[in-house]
């Protein structure tokens, strides 16, 4: 029962921060996939990485969408080696920025837009840098938001305890 209430609440905040309108990658993704594991624990992925399918149902997909699943789940295992303290965790989650962008737009460039050559590859990630400046701003906000809670200890507040 606690999984699928932890479940509901990571589709709701996840939902609430795609569904709102906002500039490009500015979403609590890359600070949920990051955080939802080490504080909920390794088996949340599948719950996580279900949430981000139905959102994605709703809005729609699109052509790297399993470049972006795969990132999700990738950052959600490596946020384990991060759990040190808050500065780590944090440093951890701005990591996980790091590793969308590269997986996302190694995606892009697959599909050939950008040619499949060196210089097409470059040309794919300089033309995303002001996507990941988004990605950066947004992940730093939700961190510090979950690192908040985490802080002032709410979710013990409010009898969520990890399973």
């Amino acid at each position: 029962m606690n999984y699928l209430k932890f479940s509901l609440g990571i589709f709701f905040v996840l939902a609430a921060s795609r569904f709102i309108p906002h500039p490009p990658n500015f979403t609590s993704l890359i600070a949920l996939s990051f955080y939802v594991p080490i504080f909920l624990g390794i088996r949340f992925i599948p719950a996580l990485l279900v949430c981000f399918v139905i959102t994605d149902i709703i809005i729609g997909f699109h052509s790297t969408t399993f470049f972006t699943w795969g990132s999700v789940v990738l950052i959600g295992y490596i946020s384990k080696f991060f759990n040190q303290n808050t500065s780590i965790r944090l440093c951890g989650a701005l990591v996980g920025c790091f590793v969308f962008y590269i997986i996302t737009n190694f995606g892009v460039w697959c599909l050939g837009s950008y040619g499949y050559t060196f210089e097409g590859l470059i040309i794919c990630y300089t033309l995303a840098i002001p996507f990941f400046g988004y990605s950066l701003i947004s992940t730093i906000l939700f961190s510090g938001l979950i690192e908040l809670v985490n802080r002032l200890n709410l979710l013990n507040f409010l009898n969520l305890k990890k399973i």
